[in-house]
């Protein structure tokens, strides 16, 4: 599986959802909608910056995240973005292969 961060900002009528039902409610709704699509919900957060929501889940491939923003989007309320993230130990197998580059001018 691979992990996403997913980042949402509430529309105004998702804010009134968020009032009537609550963040664990919200959260709920989350984790139902990332295993319904064969992932796992990691952690889900509520900020008051420029996002809304931060979501840290693994989900099967890229096409299932999208998948899930696209479904999330399309109905309304928040607007939602996903980011592949990788682990620690992803970046040290990713810094150890080589691949052949020339730089801009070179």
């Amino acid at each position: 599986m691979a992990k996403f961060l997913l980042k949402s900002t509430y529309t105004i009528d998702g804010i009134k959802g968020l009032t009537a039902d609550g963040g664990t409610r919200r959260a709920e709704v989350v984790r139902k909608t990332i295993e319904g699509a064969g992932g796992r919900m990691e952690s889900m957060h509520f900020g008051f910056g420029a996002d809304d929501t931060y979501v840290v889940c693994d989900l099967p491939d890229h096409k299932t995240a999208a998948a899930v923003a696209i479904d999330i989007r399309a109905a309304g309320g928040v607007d939602t973005r996903v980011t592949p993230v990788l682990t620690p130990e992803e970046i040290d197998e990713a810094a150890r292969e080589r691949v052949e580059y020339q730089p801009p001018g070179r």
